[in-house]
């Protein structure tokens, strides 16, 4: 980190163990992500209660090129947040997991779906439960009845276009989820 790292403690006494626990987490995050600019962490009891333990808030504020990421956990749901040690973890643990994706839309790195592919029904051979798709570049992709619901190989004929996803077969490329699409051609 470029900045020191500040802890702030709120309705509640400082902790020297806690704050050591903190340091260690932030070390990691840290490590994790070697661009982290710097690191602000507060720790809140939510309320004063003798009775039942109290509620603690933990809050992280990390700056990175570009922006600022805040990680919040409240502990309004869940007792687990009685102790605070349990609380700075899943804080910590929310802050890793944001600096992955925030690391992976740096390198570009984000999860896209392929639309699937289109293509015409060539030849059906309903008594083998299979038939041979064409596509726009004259490719013949093979696809089984089990590809689309029974009734829907059944309704199926040729010149009919489907779109489906494309994936390697023991006999070559192979169609799976192959849906129906648009009215039959004559």
């Amino acid at each position: 980190m470029k900045l020191p790292l500040q802890v702030t403690f709120r309705n509640m006494d400082p902790s020297e163990a806690l704050e050591q626990n903190i340091r260690e987490r932030a070390e990691k995050l840290n490590h994790f992500y070697d661009r982290l600019m710097s690191c602000r962490v507060m720790v809140e009891a939510q309320h004063r209660h003798h009775r039942q333990g109290n509620l603690y808030h933990v809050r992280l504020d990390l700056t990175v090129p570009g922006g600022e990421l805040a990680v919040s956990r409240d502990p309004a749901q869940d007792h687990a947040h009685e102790d605070v040690y349990v609380a700075v973890r899943d804080a910590f643990d929310a802050a890793r997991r944001r600096l992955e994706d925030f690391a992976r839309r740096q390198r570009q790195e984000v999860k896209t779906h392929a639309a699937p592919a289109l293509g015409r029904v060539a030849q059906l051979y309903p008594a083998e439960d299979y038939g041979i798709i064409e596509t726009p570049d004259g490719r013949e992709i093979r696809f089984r009845r089990d590809s689309l619901g029974e009734r829907e190989f059944d309704r199926l004929a040729i010149g009919d276009e489907v779109t489906f996803d494309e994936e390697a077969g023991a006999e070559g490329p192979e169609a799976s989820t192959v849906t129906p699409k648009g009215q039959r051609h004559v």
